[in-house]
């Protein structure tokens, strides 16, 4: 018996301790005795010890012991979550439930990336609570004492922010972000350290988007630089200059740009921009920014090669010269990159004394957008139409897997090319989680996604989870119970690759690394979209 009651002892300790925390309700009665706060009274709680017991109250009624008595006090009423200790610190390699719902609250807060918490405290863990205790003033050893529980959870804790004097990983994706918006002049400056140049860039972006101009980096700010709607200090759509003609010159040599370069920055320029980046690891955002110029202007720059699977303006864009010149009907101008577009392209090139590989490279862009390009023979617009049977590859529709019994996930069996992409994920479980990587050895959730599309084929630029929301490229799965093995799904602010068996592989910030596990009530929860790319 002295056992099991000082088992309980510990247990009611530890309660009051972080009761405020993660007791369910406000705080466990004897933790304000008196009407005194927790903070106030702690010390006088922590000295009981196990033979010194508080004072029972005059109206309480105390249990008669007898034979056929509980051998415990009695804690009826008491919500209590944890039947483990909470420990009094927590730190790498530590696991217990209270770390859920720590990371839980560091997501909400905006220093880690939202995910599916979990019970480990691992590297991606104790880095968003150094980042959280250089904001708040306390020490930076990444361990969660007393002060930084209380700090964490305290209904005044405030969002992420940060600001001059910070330094860390976080200020270094931010003025990589800068930089790529044209706010910050030089590569040099991506330093870690949250500088003047840094408060000048962070204002100068603030009041060209129109945000109260303070200096820092909070939530308003932190989501405006990661949207679409994100205005950038770069060249953009409708600037006129000698810098965007040589740009256009150089996406027109690479084989991007599909009209002569005139030095206005319009649609075409966009598109082709944005082709661009997608194929040279840049985010994808039409803007030329230093990072894509450099890309541009380097030797190394990945030239054009369109083919059968590709989609988007461009597609339409040489579509729509194939059609002028009589190789493609005008009613497959579709945008989709399909057998009839091959057909056409390889007819083009053959004609034109090129070598008819069916892709849309460097010259065979030339030719197509040059004044000398050969029309097509006679009768070549009559074959087979472009049709979405030719010209897309079977997809299955998105409504037409059978419903799994109470919301569940049926992942039924994966197609050739889907179980290629689980197994080429598959293969990279265990490899670390970290913000912004894209491979081959670590990863964020959306570079997980986009590094294994690649490897099977699947020419996909990278965007950040938000831009999977409305990607548009894929057949669109509004159900989270129509998923199946091999469809990308999307929650808020995270996406992962569904496989076999009601599970998914993503790479987890609350795990720290690559896993696999399953499409729990979290995913269906926080469910936004899937999307099948393969039949």
């Amino acid at each position: 018996m002295t056992g099991k009651y000082k088992r309980y002892k510990r247990w009611m300790s530890g309660a009051c301790r972080f009761g405020a925390v993660f007791l369910t309700g406000a705080l466990l009665a004897g933790c304000q005795a008196n009407g005194k706060s927790a903070d106030a009274s702690a010390e006088t709680e922590l000295v009981l010890t196990d033979e010194t017991l508080p004072q029972t109250a005059a109206d309480e009624t105390v249990m008669a012991l007898s034979p056929d008595g509980p051998l415990l006090p009695s804690v009826a009423g008491v919500d209590a979550e944890y039947t483990d200790p909470i420990p009094d610190y927590l730190r790498i390699g530590e696991q217990h439930p209270i770390v859920e719902k720590l990371q839980q609250r560091l997501m909400d807060l905006g220093f880690m990336d939202n995910d599916e918490p979990t019970d480990y405290y691992g590297e991606v863990t104790q880095s968003a609570i150094k980042i959280y205790q250089r904001q708040n003033h306390l020490a930076q050893d990444g361990i969660v004492g007393p002060d930084t529980l209380a700090a964490v959870f305290s209904p005044d804790a405030k969002y992420y922010a940060a600001q001059p004097g910070d330094v860390g990983d976080d200020i270094s994706r931010i003025q990589s972000r800068l930089y790529e918006l044209g706010y910050l002049a030089q590569a040099e400056q991506v330093s870690g350290n949250f500088d003047e140049s840094t408060e000048n860039a962070v204002k100068k972006m603030q009041s060209v988007n129109g945000l109260d101009q303070d200096g820092k980096v909070g939530r308003k700010t932190m989501n405006l630089l990661y949207s679409d709607e994100v205005k950038p200090n770069m060249l953009s759509y409708g600037e006129q200059s000698e810098v965007v003609l040589a740009a256009q010159k150089r996406l027109k040599e690479l084989g991007y740009l599909t009209t002569d370069p005139d030095g206005t920055y319009g649609y075409d320029t966009t598109v082709a921009v944005k082709q661009f980046q997608s194929r040279n690891d840049q985010i994808v955002d039409g803007y030329l920014g230093p990072s894509t110029r450099i890309a541009l202007n380097s030797s190394t720059a990945v030239p054009n090669a369109l083919s059968i699977g590709d989609s988007g303006d461009n597609i339409s864009r040489v579509q729509t010269l194939l059609s002028k010149l009589g190789y493609l009907n005008s009613g497959n101008v579709t945008g989709y990159y399909g057998e009839m577009t091959e057909d056409a392209v390889k007819l083009f090139q053959n004609t034109n004394g090129l070598s008819p590989d069916g892709q849309v490279g460097m010259q065979t862009m030339a030719k197509l957008t040059s004044s000398d390009a050969r029309k097509a023979p006679a009768r070549t617009s009559g074959g087979k139409k472009n049709s979405s049977s030719g010209n897309k590859t079977s997809v299955a529709k998105g409504n037409s897997g059978s419903k799994g019994s109470s919301g569940s996930v049926n992942t039924g069996s994966a197609s050739g090319g889907a179980s290629a992409l689980i197994s080429v994920a598959s293969s990279k479980l265990g490899s670390r989680y970290v913000w912004g990587a894209k491979g081959p050895n670590t990863f964020d959730c959306s570079g997980f996604v986009y590094w294994c599309l690649n490897q099977v084929g699947v020419r996909q630029s990278y965007i950040t989870s938000s831009g999977w929301r409305s990607v548009g490229r894929y057949t669109r799965i509004s159900s989270f119970s129509n998923l199946r093995a091999g469809d990308i799904v999307v929650v808020s602010g995270h996406v992962g690759i569904v496989a076999g068996g009601g599970t998914v592989i993503d790479a987890s910030s609350g795990n720290g690394k690559v896993v696999h596990r399953s499409l729990s009530s979290w995913w269906a929860k926080n469910f936004i979209v899937g999307w099948r790319i393969f039949g």
